[in-house]
């Protein structure tokens, strides 16, 4: 269900770099959420770093919203560089298998599938 990828860029050159292979791959940056910063603002004791990148190809999500309005709330796809235990991470939650447990609409299964290989096309670049 995820597709997680190791690397020996720093968090910081991960994310940029990241953020240059989802504009490369046609789609774009809607936010990104520094999950790690949020939290150590709020005051709570947060020693990892987490981005959050939502990316999104309006064609691609016009075709999902088309077939199930429902899924809406799975859009944005989600990309995030992370560490843990030292080790930075990139990574997302496969598309395919996520919307197959969400909609059983036959005609999400291609979209999908392309939508996944791009995504994982992107993490193996900012790799």
């Amino acid at each position: 269900m995820y597709y997680i990828v190791e690397t020996d860029k720093s968090f910081d050159q991960a994310s940029v770099d990241l953020e240059a292979a989802v504009k490369q791959h046609g789609f774009g940056v809607l936010h990104i959420h520094d999950l790690g910063a949020t939290l150590r603002d709020k005051g709570v004791a947060f020693d990892e770093q987490c981005r959050i990148f939502e990316v999104c190809n309006p064609r691609q999500a016009a075709k999902v919203l088309s077939a199930d309005m429902r899924l809406n709330m799975a859009l944005p796809c989600r990309i995030s560089v992370y560490t843990e235990n030292g080790q930075t991470r990139i990574g997302l939650i496969r598309p395919a298998p996520m919307l197959a447990s969400l909609s059983d609409n036959s005609a999400l299964a291609s979209v999908a599938t392309e939508v996944e290989e791009k995504t994982i096309r992107m993490v193996d670049d900012a790799k």
